[in-house]
């Protein structure tokens, strides 16, 4: 009887895992598809014969020595991953005490706050980026990367701040109430008992602010043209398209360099920004 029920538990594990593969196949397959271009030939790429979906000649590295060489792959990364890191502390920094404050503090208006906080996550960049077109240009901030550090955290505060207010509001009053019959104040209280309590709802709102710095585009569009202060989404875009022409290879080649930094982020990280996440939305 216990044989035939684990036999039976056993065969329910390996139906599971045969209804993920149809998920893998579609999801993964995009990245496949970047991957064999990227080692494929010119010729290849263009050419109609054969199966699209294999490397038919001799596999190059043509395309990663053309972006890592002979553009500013390197230096578009290093704008990408300092204005990234940036971003993201400042965003934490705000988003932590802005939470804070409407979940725990009690003012006027404090209730209706945290929605309005992530309306203004709603509202498209599309609308926004030509008044703040105007701001960056009285700043002087035009064409450099800096003006990004007023930009981005426009869209990546409102929500980290969301999904901090429903973790903090999910913390327990209790501890609250025991912090202060120990004397701590309200910094003490945030950074010795909040903070370590709420450490995957930290991670979650983290990864969500790096991600949304990492890969914007229309931004770094519309403000920044001179090539040594682009970030890696439009130095790409503007360096390997030139009129008609696509270089397919560069192209898949640079995106699949641009996305390792998101990757081992997710890799290792993955089940805290679920948990954040799904935890920060009940409130």
């Amino acid at each position: 009887m216990t044989g035939s029920l684990a036999a039976r538990q056993k065969r329910k594990v390996r139906l599971s895992y045969l209804a993920l593969v149809p998920f893998l196949v579609f999801f993964l397959f995009p990245l496949y598809w970047m991957l064999i271009t990227s080692f494929k030939t010119d010729h290849e790429i263009t050419s109609l014969k054969g199966i699209p979906l294999l490397i038919q000649s001799a596999p190059t590295l043509a395309h990663y020595k053309m972006i890592l060489f002979k553009t500013e792959f390197v230096t578009w990364f290093w704008n990408s991953l300092l204005i990234a890191v940036v971003v993201t502390v400042l965003t934490m920094a705000i988003a932590i005490l802005a939470a804070y404050a409407i979940s725990r503090l009690t003012f006027l208006g404090s209730r209706y706050f945290g929605v309005g906080v992530f309306c203004t996550y709603l509202v498209p960049p599309a609308l926004l980026f030509i008044p703040f077109y105007k701001v960056v240009g009285i700043l002087g901030l035009l064409n450099t990367k800096w003006c990004l550090l007023f930009l981005y955290p426009t869209l990546t505060v409102p929500f980290c701040t969301w999904i901090l207010i429903g973790y903090f509001a999910a913390i327990p009053r209790a501890l609250d109430e025991a912090a202060f019959v120990d004397g701590a104040t309200y910094i003490q209280m945030l950074t010795k008992v909040f903070l370590p309590v709420a450490s995957p709802g930290l991670i979650a709102a983290t990864m969500f602010a790096f991600t949304v710095s990492w890969a914007q585009f229309l931004y770094p569009l519309a403000y920044i043209y001179k090539t040594s202060e682009m970030m890696l989404t439009n130095g790409i875009y503007t360096t390997l398209i030139r009129g008609d022409v696509y270089f397919w290879g560069e192209l898949m080649g640079g995106a699949l360099l641009a996305s390792v930094p998101v990757v081992i982020l997710f890799a290792f990280l993955m089940d805290y920004y679920v948990a954040g996440l799904t935890r920060g939305t009940i409130r």
